[in-house]
């Protein structure tokens, strides 16, 4: 490039000038436009992202509009004679197609109007080709002109090109005349022609340059100018800017762009208000709206580069966000709370704050943003509970005054409204945006520092703990809808279901539940409506079946964890915890009971009335599942309502309908009749986990469930092909205690439990895998035992406890036959101790095709 001369440069643009006209004389002379079909073939195979193009994506569509019908008649007449055996064959039908579509009166309409567009088009080009080329010609004379003084005069390229960007540098005499030009005391011509100009360089001569203090100056003054164009060209050099140049650049187009809308909405030049609403085809919105997303679009592209640059210039960018969000009007101000602030902007465009979540995500920036929102910007911190607070508040007053409050998150706007935006659907965007925020900020320690916070409007503050109470009433005191009703939605933004994204995101992070839910005040405020229902209370709540099982929900996912279940079994304070204090316990446990016998009226008859219960036996199952959580469920007597119930379900189930063989099995049970047999298994599956615990498999006992727990489990895990770790490792202990018992070592053998296990054992030592083809000898294995083995192995000697082997192998005889089968495969113990421990004849050896390997393993 620093040989390239205005010779070349006239050469070149002499070239292109000829290539356009060219493509003109082409398509004024090829019939059909074949000449654009060899084009678009050859950029086919030559471009691997010819189809992200928006042009092949607009043609593709165009095509489709117009001969598509064409085409799917063709394919439907020709598919029906393919059936009738009239013709044959995918090629044949591509091309019988392809022929009838070409043929058609449509496809020959499309081309003659794509000729005629691609004539005004190519036209258009060689027009503003040459008038580009006059403009940037009078501008590098006047250039020329001006700068009088020869001390530049060597021979790089930024001091011999014009302003084109493709090929070009911009020289410093071109770029302080553009500065010059700029300035917003020129005459708009003036700054008109120098923007187009700015707009045409290279992003990266201009912010390098020793100008740019200056320009960015004019740039930031003139996005104010009440000509639309002009400021929507200026954005369109930032965002270009912001897509092709490093993050040490763009910052400050970031923070000019920042600052010019925080002096905006300082100046009071507009009047927004919130009551009044937004109309986004207004133009000055619209205007507004665009700076703001060209700003959001940066915060979310900018935490992938800015770690590999000092952390001064992340703060800029972090300062000039939160100064822009921060800004609050005079309190003199007559309609300073009614008028629209930035973040009502940002949270339209952003609902969930992703662009916080972005910048949180990374400990480098995480700190920087904490410690300016500590140090200097908190107030928007404090606006955003005050907001979650006064949605609450609205919401709590129309429950009490037993009015309906209107659910902004699955409204169906007409076609008139989806152009604006009244008063409260604006209040509720920012709702949504603050529980996203301060649920992101709650993960962290530095983040809950910031609390307790101090609001104007109450009395007290408002600590961590008093706004996850406020998150949990949210819950059933906001707008619900129902299970099935919300699954239509792929984004939903109602309360409820926000608040428990927060909420399972806290279960999750072990120190952040410690801290934050691990607290009696917040396991009060889920337990309220369980409350409600126990003690008769009138309860206003919508969906109230959703917001048990939400509430079950997050009651299974603290229970999950050691320190959430000594929470629920003992409260917050475990050690002064009183014998006659009230816990969780018996609220959750007389609740699961009471449902489990159809006992709450305000439930009867409900279709989710079997979800709700299986969420509370979950729970129940996780505090059980423990010996002390165990002890404290064992007055309750769940175990006893639990066993009636399957009973009950069990004799309602012998009246399904076998399913046909060979046949669906869902298609021919009806959904009525499956319904049950599910809520049986969940029954069956809730007592099976009794036996978790020594004194838990003695009430399984008692119910006399036991034999079919077992069956049901051996089924479970035959249907499985593979299981989760967790779920092995309670199926293990599970079979474990099961063996410590003569009565349940006699149903792990009569469900096939044994056998199963006996069968996969012999398959691994005398079988092999059949599926590995054997290019060489097996090895002989040295490890003590064979790695393919050792899940069989430990699964034996958890089983083999010493009242399994008593009721097992007691009074029985070895078989010691004369003669073994090859196909012969053990079915119990006493075969698996004659088969490969007491080896006592010649018979035995023979019928091993792995003797010292099985025998070896016998032993062991």
């Amino acid at each position: 490039m620093s040989h390239f001369t205005s010779e070349d440069e006239a050469l070149l643009q002499s070239m292109l000038r000829q290539l356009l006209q060219s493509v003109k004389e082409k398509i004024t002379e090829a019939p059909s436009a074949e000449c654009a079909e060899e084009i678009l073939l050859h950029l086919e195979e030559t471009d691997e992202n010819f189809h992200n193009y928006e042009f092949v994506k607009y043609l593709r569509q165009y095509i489709n509009n117009t001969v598509g019908s064409v085409i799917e008649e063709e394919t439907e007449k020709r598919t029906s004679a393919q059936n009738q055996g009239e013709v044959s064959g995918y090629d044949t039908l591509v091309h019988h197609v392809t022929k009838k579509t070409r043929e058609s009166k449509e496809y020959r309409e499309m081309m003659h109007a794509l000729k005629n567009v691609m004539m005004v088009v190519v036209e258009s080009l060689i027009n503003k080709f040459e008038e580009d080329r006059m403009r940037n010609k009078e501008l590098d004379n006047k250039t020329k002109k001006e700068c009088q003084s020869d001390y530049y005069t060597d021979n790089c390229s930024d001091s011999d090109s014009s302003f084109n960007q493709s090929y070009t540098f911009m020289s410093q005499e071109q770029l302080q005349l553009l500065v010059e030009k700029l300035d917003p005391i020129q005459p708009k011509e003036v700054r008109q022609e120098a923007l187009q100009t700015l707009c045409f360089a290279p992003p990266s001569d201009i912010l390098n340059s020793e100008s740019w203090p200056n320009l960015r100056k004019h740039l930031t003054m003139s996005l104010s100018d009440p000509d639309a164009t002009f400021s929507e060209k200026i954005l369109r050099f930032y965002a270009k800017a912001f897509s092709s140049s490093p993050f040490n650049m763009t910052r400050e187009v970031y923070t000019s762009l920042a600052r010019h809308l925080e002096s905006y909405f300082l100046s009071g030049e507009y009047s927004f208000r919130i009551s009044a609403g937004l109309d986004v085809s207004n133009t000055d919105i619209n205007r507004l709206l665009k700076k703001v997303r060209l700003l959001n679009e940066y915060q979310k592209e900018a935490p992938s580069s800015w770690i590999r640059h000092p952390e001064k210039y992340m703060e800029e960018v972090v300062e000039s966000t939160l100064s822009l969000l921060s800004v609050k009007h005079e309190p003199n101000h007559p309609a300073s709370p009614d008028l629209l602030s930035p973040i009502y902007f940002l949270a339209l465009l952003d609902i969930k704050a992703v662009w916080f979540k972005k910048w949180t995500h990374a400990y480098y920036s995480r700190t920087v943003v904490l410690r300016l929102l500590e140090k200097k910007y908190k107030s928007l911190i404090n606006a955003a509970v005050q907001q979650c607070l006064d949605y609450f508040e609205f919401c709590k007053t129309a429950v009490n005054k037993n009015s309906r409050v209107n659910d902004f998150s699955q409204q169906h706007c007409s076609d008139k409204q989806n152009f604006s935006y009244t008063g409260p659907e604006l209040q509720y965007a920012y709702f949504v945006h603050s529980v996203c925020l301060l649920g992101r900020l709650l993960i962290y320690r530095q983040g809950r520092n910031l609390f307790p916070v101090q609001l104007k409007s109450k009395k007290g503050s408002i600590s961590v703990t008093d706004l996850l109470v406020l998150f949990t009433q949210l819950i059933y005191y906001s707008p619900r809808y129902p299970k099935a009703a919300l699954a239509a939605h792929t984004d939903n933004y109602s309360p409820a279901s926000l608040v428990m994204e927060v909420l399972q995101v806290f279960c999750d992070q072990t120190g952040c539940a410690a801290e934050c839910l691990y607290t009696d005040a917040v396991i009060d405020a889920l337990l309220h409506p369980v409350q409600s229902l126990l003690s008769g209370t009138e309860v206003y709540i919508n969906c109230l079946e959703t917001t048990l099982i939400d509430v079950a929900g997050i009651l299974a996912r603290i229970a999950a964890v050691e320190e959430g279940l000594s929470l629920l079994l003992y409260g917050e304070n475990e050690k002064t915890a009183k014998e006659d204090s009230p816990t969780a316990v018996p609220v959750i446990v007389q609740f699961t009971k009471k449902v489990l016998h159809d006992d709450i009226s305000l439930l009867s008859g409900s279709e989710t009335l079997p979800v709700v219960k299986g969420a509370f036996l979950f729970v129940c199952r996780q505090m059980y599942r423990t010996c002390e959580g165990l002890q404290m469920l064992i007055p309750y007597g769940l175990h006893e309502s639990i066993a009636e119930a399957w009973k009950k379900m069990s004799l309602l189930s012998e009246r399904v309908p076998t399913p046909v063989t060979g046949a669906d099995s869902t298609s021919s049970i009806s959904p009525e009749s499956n319904n049950i047999l599910l809520w049986e298994e969940t029954l069956l599956e809730a007592l099976l986990n009794f036996s978790a615990t020594p004194k838990g498999l003695f009430l399984l006992h008692s119910t006399g469930a036991m034999n079919d727990a077992v069956n049901f489990m051996f089924s479970s895990l035959s249907k499985k092909l593979q299981t989760n770790e967790y779920e092995e490792s309670g199926n293990r202990v599970i079979i474990t205690q099961m063996a410590t018992t003569p009565i349940g070592a006699v149903a792990l053998q009569s469900s096939g439990f044994i056998k199963a296990l006996v069968t996969e054992l012999w398959a691994l030592l005398e079988c092999g895998k059949d599926d590995v083809r054997i290019t060489q000898p097996k090895s002989t294995p040295v490890d003590p035992i064979d790695q393919s083995c050792q899940k069989s192995f430990l699964s034996l000697i958890n089983l083999l406890t010493y009242p399994a082997v008593l009721e097992l192998l007691s009074k029985q005889d070895l078989p010691n036959k004369t003669i073994y089968s090859l196909r012969e495969v053990p079915a119990d113990i006493i075969d698996i101790v004659d088969r490969l421990i007491i080896l006592n004849s010649e018979a035995k050896i023979h019928s091993l095709f792995n003797y010292e390997q099985s025998h070896i393993f016998g032993l062991r």
